[in-house]
């Protein structure tokens, strides 16, 4: 039998037990997406076929380029469109031969102005070259600082704001030219006759594309091309195709995912938990968002859901002893387990079993796959159970503990690596090694990077909610007695530590890298969407307003042709 709370208007302690109850609002969306679940919403033949007809023309555009400069204009817009994952070994080979044809000694050479040089070392870090700033110095006036000359050149300016994302750390002339461009950017006035530039700039200056989720970027961008003064329609016209097309398929996959999700009845069963399935989607598209990857967004839907109403369990409602009995029961791992716990707790029980069952069949539908890839998923989880039955007793013995407790615990309940795994999994072009899964399991420093980034972020913004009712001290309480500063000054050394973690991102996805790109860029994508969702506010949680915005641009609005 199940527990049912009763409603509220705000978090208040109530009941013989104690327990809280937090005002979350209702999910904005329902059973809005239940209707594209039918199959006969997937895109018509006529338009797969204009799709592949458009391919085939970009490639034999990218085939006929001789001049590197337009071979990394046209890289850049194939990019910013949301295209790459069409021409990756077009794009690849064009590096190369960029690489080898303006790149001596390590450094890019042969290129003058600002643009040209910014966006070479822009596109060749983020494809893993290891190339050096200090071409930039040649920018610099007699006392080193940056020419005011430059601030002419917008264009230029934007693409070295973008370039100095991909820092890594000891690389002082970028941060110094990111504090040089930002300064001059945010007051800068274009003219009505660069609307592009105009446009870009406002898009930069709110959100730096590398730092942003692929498909909302893709979406922005979208939405400026056709102002680039040399946008080229056969481009721009797949590009809208596709984003439709993946639209549709997104749409069903979250229409599926609703009737796995009202088959739960969260609102009856679990009222006091975020009923957020459609933000869980989003945050799983945000790791990869092709075709081939549609079983991965679903099993890392389904974490993210279960991993929200273990969160709130732990948060809000369970009692100390009855998170004690859901901990034992998790490190047991057996089914019968459930029947010790109590009636809201088995529901959540049960579906941690059906969903790494799901896995498991899953793995074993795979040829040259085995089963063990899956005990890895729950060793991890089993780890993140544990790290939040270590935050309830902290708050059950009122105990603040010092920042680097408090990280070695709480970053794990960001659950970047189980995210990750879930997806790993399921990426069935591409044969997954147990070493992979080993890797990700010893906590490499790209994972524990992407935890710090989401757990500061999250607890940056969070506190002023989380503080009417009990919680666990943030680090930003864990700063403040630690180093008895205020909470200004303990927010500016968290976000000092999230700054690094970036650097640390960005050094591990050069090459030679440990494990394939692929596997980097979906631990990347993740870091860029707890950028995005706890950037000003916690937007997964209080789903109303940006991230409203969000998932219309991606799931709602299509793109108009």
């Amino acid at each position: 039998m199940s527990i049912v709370a009763p409603s509220n208007t705000e978090i208040k302690a109530t009941s013989k037990l104690g327990r809280q109850y937090a005002d979350y609002q209702p999910s904005l969306w329902n059973d809005y997406f239940l209707k594209y679940a039918s199959d006969s919403l997937e895109v018509d033949d006529e338009m797969k076929k204009t799709i592949e007809t458009l391919k085939e023309e970009v490639r034999k555009i990218l085939v006929s380029m001789k001049e590197p400069i337009k071979k990394a204009e046209v890289i850049e817009s194939i990019q910013c469109l949301g295209l790459s994952y069409h021409f990756e070994p077009e794009i690849d080979e064009m590096l190369k031969q960029i690489h080898n044809g303006y790149v001596e000694n390590n450094k890019i050479s042969h290129i003058e102005d600002l643009h040209s040089l910014a966006l070479l070392f822009k596109l060749l870090r983020q494809h893993g070259y290891r190339v050096p700033p200090d071409v930039f110095n040649k920018f610099k006036d007699e006392k080193g600082n940056f020419r005011e000359t430059l601030t002419s050149d917008v264009e230029g300016m934007i693409t070295l704001y973008e370039a100095c994302y991909m820092s890594i750390h000891g690389e002082d002339i970028l941060d110094q030219a990111l504090t040089f461009t930002t300064n001059h950017l945010r007051s800068i006035t274009i003219h009505e006759s660069s609307s592009f530039v105009a446009a870009k700039l406002n898009n930069v200056l709110k959100q730096c594309t590398y730092r942003g989720t692929p498909r909302l970027e893709a979406r922005k961008y979208l939405s400026i091309y056709h102002l680039h003064p040399s946008c080229n329609e056969v481009l721009l016209t797949l590009a809208k195709l596709d984003f439709n097309a993946l639209q549709k398929l997104h749409q069903k996959e979250i229409g599926n995912l609703c009737k796995w999700w009202n088959s739960l009845d969260v609102p009856r069963n679990l009222p006091y938990t975020r009923n957020r399935l459609v933000e869980s989607y989003f945050w799983s598209l945000a790791a990869c968002s092709e075709p081939q990857y549609s079983k991965g967004r679903s099993i890392t839907t389904k974490a993210i859901c279960l991993i929200t109403m273990i969160d709130d369990t732990f948060d809000i409602y369970g009692t100390i002893n009855e998170l004690e009995l859901f901990t034992s029961a998790i490190e047991r791992w057996d089914i019968s387990c459930m029947d010790d716990l109590p009636g809201y707790m088995k529901l959540i029980y049960k579906e941690i079993w059906n969903m790494f069952g799901e896995i498991d069949d899953e793995v074993k539908g795979q040829e040259g796959r085995s089963s063990y890839n899956v005990d890895y998923l729950i060793k991890d989880f089993k780890s993140i159970v544990e790290a939040f039955m270590a935050e309830a007793r902290w708050l059950d013995r009122n105990k603040i503990p010092t920042v680097e407790e408090y990280l070695n615990v709480s970053t794990v309940t960001i659950c970047t690596a189980l995210m990750s795994m879930s997806h790993f999994i399921c990426m069935g072009d591409i044969f997954v090694t147990e070493d992979i899964f080993k890797w990700a399991r010893s906590q490499p420093k790209i994972i524990q990077a992407t935890n710090v980034i989401g757990r500061l972020m999250n607890d940056i913004v969070s506190r002023e909610f989380e503080q009417k009712k009990e919680h666990v001290a943030s680090s930003v309480e864990c700063c403040m007695k630690e180093q008895g500063v205020t909470r200004l000054e303990a927010v500016d050394e968290l976000r000092k530590m999230i700054k690094s973690a970036w650097k640390d991102i960005n050094e591990e996805c050069l090459k030679p890298t440990r494990v394939p790109i692929p596997f980097l860029k979906i631990v990347l994508n993740f870091a860029r969407s707890f950028n995005v969702i706890y950037r000003d506010a916690d937007t997964y949680t209080h789903s109303e307003g940006t991230m409203k915005e969000f998932i219309s641009q991606l799931f709602v609005d299509p793109i108009s042709i």
